[in-house]
Order: C-alpha cells, then structure tokens, then sequence
C-alpha cells in the first residue's frame, strides 16, 4: 500500500517506523525492542494537503533559505547568515562537501533505506539534529521553544545555546530525552555550578562544551548591521522591522529577546555591541585544567565542540571526552580556519571516539558525505532557522522531512541500506 506524504525513516524489531510532518505518534514497543519511537498515523486531509504544498514550493533547503531572507529585517538575517573577516571559511564547507563522489551501484531490488542511528547510548531515527545558534529567538519569536518541540517529534537532539533567549528551565521539559546544553565556559566556580545543576535538573543530558571562542570575533557584517546585545530597535532598524510583518507582529507579542540565562548571572549589560555581549563579561577561555574540571561535576555524557585538529584528540581522550564535534563555528570565528569536512577524514583516522560533524550543509546529500567520510551524526544550526524564518512552527518539521527524503532517494542510488553502508561507496575526498 502507498503511503501519501511519509519518509520511511527505520525499520526495527519488525516494525516500519515513518517520519511524517502532517502527524506523528509516539508508541512504545515491548520488551527488548527499541523504545519511544514515532509512529505513522493517518493524517487529516487537510494536513496532507498542506505538507504536499510544502513539498511543492519548498522542496530544498536552499528554497527555505531564499523565503527567510525575504522575511527577516535585513539586521537578522546579517546576524544569521554573515561569518567573519572576508567569510571565506563560511564558504569553504559546502565547496568541500560539493567535492566529495560517491558511487551509485545498481541491482540491489527493492529497498528502504533505514536513516536510524545510535549517538552517546541513544538510539535517533534520523542521523541529524539541532545545533546551537546564541540569541535564537531574536531570528524567529519563540525559536527555541519551536526548535525543541520538534526536535522532540523527530527524535532527534536540540542543543540549547549558553546565550540563548530561553533558559534550560524553559527548554528541556520541551525536547524531552533529546535536550543538549552547550556550554560557554563560565569564569567563577559558583556560576558554573549553578548552571550545570540547573541544566541537570531541567532535563538535559548531554553537556557540550564549546571551545572555539577564546576571544571575541569581529564579524564586520554582523557590526555594520547595527545590531546591539540586547537588541534595541533604532530608527534605522525600524525601518526594516516595517518590511516584516510576521516577524514584527511576532516580536511584538513576545518582546524583544534577552540572553536570559546570562541575566541571571550578569544584571543589566544594555547596550553592548552583538560581538561582546554579555556573555563574553562572564566566559573564560578554557584549559585542560577546566576541561578536567567539568568532567569531574558533569555525570553524563560530555561533547567538545570546535575541534579541528587532530592533534589535539589523545587529550581529550585521555580527559574522558565521550565525543568530538568537528567545528569552525560557521565560519564565524576564525576565517582562516579549513573547511570541517577536509578535517573529518584525518579526525576519523585519529580516533575511535563519535564524531560529530557540522559545517556548510545543503542537503541530504551533504549529510550523507559526511557520514561516508566517518562522522557518526552531523549537526545544523542555520538551516533550522532558515526553516523557521521561512515557514514559521512548520519550518523545522518540514526541513526534516525533505531531509530524510533526501536521503532517502539518494541511499537508494547508492544501494546503501543504512547508514553504515555509506563508507563502501566513497570515491573521493576533499583535498588537503
């Protein structure tokens, strides 16, 4: 039988599990099968029509991220999509991706190809998830709440940003078992304390400590735009605001956002420009002595995101590190910085420990080089705001759906049933 609008995404224990942005199920199996997975049901006629629109007139990511230009002031989307220097790191991820060949092979029969994973002792539908963006919902009104919310229908991970406009107390009860925190590192002892019990306690399993920021970056498109931490509207930014209409009426409902867990540390730091905001008055640059540290206090699994190098992998090896995440952060830090996916192979190589990917993603035939080159999950960060500012609540679902198709339909060129078949069919890899 033909199912309308759905993206088989597992098959486990016997069961055909479907990824469905019209209308999602969570059931639980028996005993010894695995759990909490989401289920089909019969969608509304009317949903149904609505994701076949979707599907229709956005069917690429690069489709959501044209129609979130349109919609944002043009101070947002500079804060979103701009890198730093000449931005040439920012565009050397999907140059690299793009460089990548893999060989379809033919006469495997009838197939679905399962897109299940297993991450940090969880199993995922979708090797994918939500990566974190500081200041959220300045892109889209409410954004963390409606990244996590559906992070928590697809199963998938949502990482809560330090400086983000919600707190962990407003976010993990949201995203479920699939709440992470990303970690700015506090300076004072007691601060970091606090934050990390109250992560603990709102529900957040994973900790990711980011560590590619020791110093402030310039972001000159981000300067230039006028944007001010916490955000003040001038007459200037006005006069964007009135372009629109949907983000303005969305912002003016809620108010403009605030990193409110900094506040709670911080007090009023109003004014500050949006590349030394008040988060940066109460990081530190870490060491392996803080490193050692946060292993010691943090009784879950542990991520370090913004590696590069593997030189630098035995000691976080040897620090207990449960996974590395291969980052540049967008391009937004360093712009000599090489492009992610031509450090992911030499990563690979380096160690034995999960590997997390991001950087310069299109589609999901980019998520599926980078797992042929040896990441076990790739995290997005911009293309999920491009979803939102595109579509609003149904940007993120849709985003995954079309993603999984992605996958999907290319997994069948390759004849590659699951996701560890994807190494076999690699025959290229960036240059060095």
């Amino acid at each position: 039988m033909r199912l309308p609008f759905l993206t088989r995404i597992t098959a486990m224990a016997g069961h055909n599990t479907y990824l469905s942005t019209t209308n999602l199920r969570r059931v639980q199996w028996g005993e010894g099968r695995r759990p909490a997975l989401w289920c089909w049901t019969r969608p509304h006629p009317l949903r149904q029509m609505r994701a076949m629109s979707l599907d229709a007139r956005y069917p690429a990511l690069s489709d959501l991220k044209a129609r979130a230009q349109r919609r944002l002031p043009r101070f947002v989307w500079e804060y979103l999509d701009s890198g730093t220097g000449s931005e040439q790191a920012r565009r050397a991820g999907p140059d690299a991706l793009q460089q990548i060949a893999l060989m379809p092979s033919i006469l495997h029969g009838e197939m679905t190809p399962d897109l299940g994973t297993t991450l940090l002792g969880q199993s995922h539908p979708l090797p994918f998830g939500i990566g974190p963006v500081g200041m959220s919902g300045l892109i889209w009104p409410d954004a963390e709440r409606h990244l996590a919310r559906a992070a928590a229908v697809a199963g998938i991970p949502y990482t809560l940003s330090t400086v983000a406009a919600q707190t962990p107390e407003d976010i993990g009860p949201l995203a479920g078992n699939h709440a992470w925190f990303q970690l700015y590192p506090p300076r004072d002892e007691a601060i970091r304390l606090d934050m990390l019990a109250r992560a603990r306690a709102a529900g957040f399993k994973v900790l990711v400590l980011t560590v590619d920021v020791p110093v402030a970056s310039r972001r000159e498109r981000q300067t230039r735009s006028g944007l001010t931490q916490p955000p003040r509207l001038t007459a200037r930014l006005m006069t964007q605001v009135a372009k629109c209409p949907a983000w303005a009426m969305g912002m003016a409902r809620l108010g403009l956002p605030r990193m409110r867990l900094i506040d709670s540390y911080a007090g009023d730091t109003s004014g500050l420009p949006s590349t030394a905001h008040a988060g940066y008055l109460l990081r530190t640059s870490p060491d392996r002595a803080y490193l050692d540290w946060l292993r010691a206090h943090w009784d879950g699994p542990l991520v370090v995101k913004g590696v590069l190098d593997p030189a630098d992998l035995p000691m976080l090896e040897a620090a207990g590190v449960d996974a590395i995440w291969i980052s540049n952060h967008g391009g937004r830090q360093f712009d000599g910085a090489p492009a992610t996916v031509r450090q992911l192979p030499l990563m690979r190589r380096a160690t034995d420990l999960p590997l997390i990917f991001d950087g310069g993603v299109t589609g999901g035939l980019d998520i599926l080089r980078a797992l042929a080159l040896g990441a076990d999950f790739v995290m997005m960060a911009r293309p999920w705001h491009y979803a939102l500012a595109a579509l609003g609540p149904d940007g993120p679902a849709h985003l995954a759906r079309i993603l999984a198709a992605d996958m999907s339909s290319n997994m069948g060129q390759l004849g590659a049933r699951r996701v560890g078949d994807l190494p076999g069919r690699l025959i290229g890899t960036p240059a060095t």
